[in-house]
């Protein structure tokens, strides 16, 4: 009992230094660490290499994926290809079903870009959208960003999936979160659509002065110049997710493509590293000046800035993971989760409490899977998809719920001009009701897989 008490001593400490004293999440967990590793008995002289060890092993095996897939993310944000992405499923959708269009939209540019970037540069092509069709921009906004969150939950190259994955010992195997992470996202989605029809016939309640939340999408699409193609915009990250799933099916036990040079070759082109860094250099038609060169390292250290706290985070998480693995609080407390039957469902419940507490999605899914790693044998959850089914159930619990501390809540509701009580009813209960839904699913899902 004293060692969760311990345990949740620590959480609140996470919780009360992130939201009301102010501290960066990196330096929250760090100082976590420290506590824990005293707290829980680990000898003086091993605390700081428990600590570093964890630190730069988690960011040893996925520190480079996190930065080439933010690097990939900012050059396709800063060249239009978000635009190009959204042209394109409207032409393949027609505007019958503009909540579905905006859904589609937004689960798929959300892979490689943040959803509050994605929500930004996509807002005007909303209103614009709701305008023409004389449809509730209310409605359209929760399709949209609901959209966008599902794929920033689920499925990697997303820094916060893939944080998690690297907790849980798949930073090799990335390729099978992305082949589950994909529909569960989509279910993720099509909750959040399903909520988002309810408010089909109400107007956003409240006015933002700002002229960017107005600018016509016509006008927005000229800032960019020429767009790229819809196969340099989608290439950069389909490509190399095809790569990386095809990686992880070649190492299958039956070897469906064969064994020898093939199995090496896949293996090696679908490792998360190389992929990434392919479809980086995928990117180079998108660079628009004449002067590429300066362009490219120009984006590549905006990309390093941009990756750089997540990078920090997931490494003080990892560093807190380790100190956890290194407590007795692992047999102890998988020990009483086994009896008590939870399962699946205690990594969702961790990271929807944190989630709510602070604010932070990415916080959520590194804190959480660092939490639950020395606990997965317990849970019943050390096999590989056990593993995967288990960062599903951190992301369900990741999106539940976005209200006022998290910082997405107030991009959604003031650039829908929403005031607060609507875009409580309208995007907060859409991410519950996000998160409920597709948890039920993982659940079903390791009856039947697990």
């Amino acid at each position: 009992m004293v060692l969760i008490l311990i345990l949740l001593l620590v959480i609140s400490f996470i919780v009360l230094t992130t939201t009301r004293l102010k501290f960066h999440p990196f330096l929250a967990l760090l100082l976590a660490a420290f506590l824990a590793a005293f707290a829980y008995g680990i000898p003086a002289e091993d605390i700081a290499k428990t600590i570093t060890g964890g630190f730069g092993g988690i960011l040893g095996y996925i520190g480079l994926v996190i930065v080439l897939g933010t690097i990939i993310g900012v050059i396709l944000e800063k060249s239009g290809a978000a635009i190009t992405m959204a042209d394109t499923i409207i032409k393949l959708l027609g505007e019958r079903y503009p909540n579905l269009t905006m859904s589609l939209i937004g689960y798929l540019v959300s892979i490689p870009v943040f959803c509050d970037s994605g929500f930004v540069i996509l807002n005007s092509l909303k209103e614009s959208l709701a305008k023409r069709l004389e449809t509730s921009s209310v409605s359209m906004s929760v399709a949209l960003a609901t959209g966008l969150y599902a794929t920033h939950t689920f499925v990697p190259p997303t820094p916060g999936p893939i944080a998690a994955a690297g907790n849980l010992g798949l930073e090799s195997n990335l390729g099978l979160v992305i082949a589950v992470g994909i529909p569960v996202a989509a279910i993720a989605a099509l909750a959040g659509l399903f909520w988002a029809e309810r408010f089909k016939h109400i107007e956003p309640d409240g006015t933002v002065e700002s002229s960017a939340l107005h600018q016509d999408w016509q006008a927005l699409r000229d800032t960019y110049g020429q767009l790229p193609t819809a196969f340099q915009a989608f290439g950069p990250i389909l490509f190399p997710i095809l790569l990386i799933c095809l990686g992880s099916i070649a190492k299958f036990p039956s070897h469906p493509f064969g064994t020898g040079s093939t199995l090496d070759v896949l293996s090696f082109l679908g490792h998360p590293l190389t992929a990434l860094l392919i479809g980086l250099l995928m990117t180079w038609p998108l660079l628009k000046s004449h002067n590429k060169m300066t362009e490219f390292s120009e984006r590549i250290a905006e990309g390093i800035t941009a990756a750089a706290p997540i990078l920090l985070i997931t490494g003080a998480g990892g560093a807190f993971g380790a100190v956890l693995k290194a407590s007795p609080l692992g047999d102890y407390l998988g020990a009483t989760l086994s009896a008590l039957g939870v399962g699946i469902w205690m990594p969702f419940i961790v990271a929807a409490a944190l989630k709510t507490a602070q604010g932070s999605s990415t916080v959520a899914l590194v804190t959480t899977s660092a939490l639950v790693a020395p606990l997965l044998s317990q849970l019943g959850l050390d096999s590989e998809m056990g593993r995967v089914l288990t960062v599903m159930a951190i992301g369900a619990g990741a999106m539940t719920v976005s209200h006022a501390n998290d910082s997405f809540f107030w991009v959604v509701s003031q650039f829908s001009r929403m005031k607060v009580g609507l875009a409580y009813r309208a995007q907060t209960l859409a991410t519950l009701v996000q998160g409920v839904t597709t948890m039920l699913v993982i659940y079903l899902l390791s009856l039947l897989m697990l």
